[in-house]
């Protein structure tokens, strides 16, 4: 069996992506793992090869920026197209997996190699806002998705590379996993989530975001769930950099001293759909 990680990155230094911890965090059971990196104004290329893995393989693109969201999905299937692999998980450069699951992760792919019925696996999503302690489960915001597809040119990325879908429109036969995916993309101090928006516009537009004006309205963060958990092993240096967070699990710790969730650092989502009015 043999599998093949693949991406796509542009300006992930610039817009804050942890990309190298997203490479690193399924790496270990890749057998190689595509890059297709668009025109980049920052240092994204060396970054990613600061990673001196064999296999690691970079593919250059041209961005068609025109195409707005539909560009993420394009691109996406350029990058999958490069995939040589039996299976092939995707994730996008703010998307991170805990090192708990890749072998559970491992062994449903494995089991499943030859059930060609089997077209895919479905992790469930952990979007964190502003603190890696806070995460968003309101509508508007995807809880479960497939991230490995069977590579078999029959599947495609859908609308702007949030999931997959046959080309011929149907849907794909995948399998739900206990596993998750941490995205870490609205993680940004308020500023650098609107520069980001701004300086991409077209990408992800998003009616909430005042692009320009140099800020964005993160509103009331304990709304939000907690998340008692630990994160991935990659991630232990940005988070002990990021300010909001530490002051955010010190209120954690101190308000839920009580919950064994906290005690044993559980990795658990509620699965109730909040209506959460965030933000504004």
């Amino acid at each position: 069996m043999k599998i093949s990680g693949f991406t796509i990155a542009r300006n992930a230094i610039k817009h804050k992506y942890p990309i190298r911890e997203s490479i690193l965090s399924i790496l270990p059971i890749c057998d190689e793992f595509i890059v297709n990196l668009g025109d980049s104004e920052d240092t994204t290329r060396e970054l990613v090869e600061s990673i001196k893995s064999p296999k690691i393989r970079i593919i250059p693109h041209k961005w068609d920026l025109s195409l707005g969201d539909r560009m993420l999905a394009v691109e996406t299937d350029n990058a999958l197209k490069e995939c040589k692999g039996d299976w092939a998980f995707y994730l996008q450069s703010d998307e991170v997996i805990h090192q708990r699951d890749l072998p559970r992760l491992y062994g449903y792919m494995k089991k499943y190699l030859n059930n060609k019925k089997i077209e895919g696996f479905k992790l469930r999503w952990f979007h964190f806002y502003k603190s890696f302690y806070r995460y968003r489960i309101d509508g508007g915001w995807f809880q479960k998705q497939v991230r490995i597809i069977r590579n078999n040119g029959t599947i495609k990325s859908l609308e702007d590379a949030w999931g997959f879908e046959k080309k011929d429109k149907s849907s794909l036969v995948a399998i739900k996993t206990p596993c998750f995916l941490y995205h870490y993309g609205w993680i940004n101090h308020t500023c650098g989530v609107a520069e980001r928006i701004e300086n991409d516009m077209g990408l992800n537009p998003d009616d909430n975001i005042q692009a320009g004006r140099g800020s964005y309205n993160y509103n009331e963060i304990s709304k939000l769930p907690v998340y008692f958990g630990t994160h991935p092993a990659v991630m232990k240096d940005a988070i002990d950099k990021n300010e909001t967070s530490k002051k955010d699990f010190d209120f954690i710790k101190k308000k839920y001293f009580w919950n064994p969730l906290l005690w044993f650092r559980v990795r658990y989502k509620t699965g109730k759909r909040l209506r959460a009015k965030l933000p504004k």
